[in-house]
């Protein structure tokens, strides 16, 4: 039996916990090689140990999206081995401090968007020529319902998102006749470390665990996927 995603090449930023570890290990479970890229080592590892017993492959990229140079140089690495890339998916993302928006450092506002919005592009920037050289390139992003339903002390979170929203249907557009399309997908209220930092009181069992969402992943991953510029919301 094919499997959805038999052969395909996928990146996953943010691989090591959550949304991004459960997507990677389905991606791998559709017959695609991941590349697994967070910051924790040992979070990788586990995320690999579970692909590998599953009959899946994966490789390991400890990395910073914060460095920027290093996402330039995993850019060179995978051309040089792989001469493409089909499946990118910017995950990844932080929430920093909820506080009123006068009251935020500095140093807490610029990492915010450093991670979800810059960071990004930068993937954008790096990767659309081997999505370009794949056969159906498929782009996508996690992005919050933040964006539409504004409220307190979400301030650089928000925007960063809001950006990245912006950027990305921007960068649709201009795929309109290429084989590359890019959609932008909300998970809503899921089990994760970053929805128990948000809402520390939430009941989390009224919430689904991540593996319960990965449909979606999946079926905008596809090649048949004709989907573009769109944000998604998955279905409850």
């Amino acid at each position: 039996m094919a499997r959805r995603l038999d052969n395909r090449l996928a990146l996953v930023t943010g691989a090591s916990r959550g949304i991004g570890a459960a997507v990677a290990k389905r991606f791998a479970a559709e017959g695609a090689h991941v590349v697994l890229v967070a910051r924790t080592q040992g979070g990788l590892e586990e995320v690999d140990d579970a692909i590998r017993e599953a009959g899946g492959t994966a490789t390991l990229v400890p990395l910073d999206l914060q460095d920027f140079d290093a996402i330039d140089r995993l850019a060179a690495v995978l051309a040089e081995r792989h001469g493409k890339l089909d499946i990118l998916l910017g995950n990844a993302a932080i929430l920093g401090a909820l506080s009123p928006m006068s009251h935020y450092e500095p140093a807490t506002w610029q990492q915010v968007i450093d991670v979800n919005l810059n960071a990004n592009w930068r993937l954008i920037r790096d990767f659309d020529a081997l999505l370009r050289a794949s056969d159906a390139g498929r782009a996508l992003f996690v992005t919050s319902g933040v964006v539409e339903n504004i409220r307190a002390y979400w301030g650089p979170y928000a925007a960063s998102k809001a950006g990245l929203e912006n950027v990305v249907q921007s960068w649709a557009a201009e795929l309109t006749k290429t084989n590359v399309r890019a959609n932008l997908i909300d998970p809503g209220r899921v089990r994760t470390g970053m929805r128990r930092q948000a809402y520390p009181g939430e009941d989390a069992s009224k919430n689904p665990y991540p593996d319960a969402i990965t449909d979606l992943f999946v079926t905008l991953a596809e090649p048949a996927c004709t989907k573009n510029g769109e944000k998604v919301s998955v279905a409850r």
